[in-house]
């Protein structure tokens, strides 16, 4: 367990090792997660090809894809597993990181990772005032979408099946939620 009274920066994130592990800062808690399972990779795989497919027709924005530093603060930064940023916005991407709220960001459920991302992560993107946060569910099969209001995040809709997925930022995305699960 980690000293109450340590405290990690952004400064120290830059001196850790590349390796396999993903870092993240919450708070000036250094969080360090394993490689993600392959069914994590195979969502990653797919949702950004829906995206990019919508991207090539509609030029709204830029997409990112872990490793890639979200900076709120210098004693919290995450690294989301897909993030979006509109064009009007794009001034917040660096080199290194995105400084400030993505409009979108989506967190892929891992059993290590499913307390964070639906808890600390989920509470700070709204407060950051992340438009709109997905998260999918691997062994439900399910894509959640939740939308920024002034009272925090709401429950815009649950995908799974054959459901087409809605998103407000990615308006008329033509995808399946079953089609975010097949290797």
């Amino acid at each position: 367990m980690q000293d109450a009274s340590v405290k990690f920066t952004y400064a120290d994130l830059l001196t850790v090792p590349e390796d396999t592990n993903r870092y993240e800062i919450f708070e000036g808690e250094l969080v360090v997660t394993p490689s993600p399972l392959r069914i994590h990779q195979v969502v990653v795989r797919n949702i950004t090809y829906y995206f990019e497919e919508y991207l090539r027709n509609n030029k709204i924005g830029e997409l990112y894809t872990a490793p890639f530093d979200v900076y709120f603060d210098d004693e919290t930064v995450m690294q989301p597993d897909i993030m979006f940023v509109i064009h009007d916005r794009k001034h917040i991407i660096e080199d290194k990181r995105i400084v400030g709220a993505p409009d979108l960001i989506v967190e892929i459920l891992s059993p290590r990772t499913e307390e964070r991302d639906r808890g600390y992560k989920f509470r700070r993107y709204a407060r950051e005032n992340v438009r709109e946060y997905w998260i999918i569910d691997p062994d439900k099969q399910t894509v959640e979408i939740f939308e920024n209001t002034a009272s925090g995040y709401r429950l815009s809709g649950t995908y799974k099946g054959n459901e087409t997925i809605e998103s407000l930022i990615f308006s008329g995305l033509s995808c399946k939620a079953a089609d975010l699960f097949v290797a």
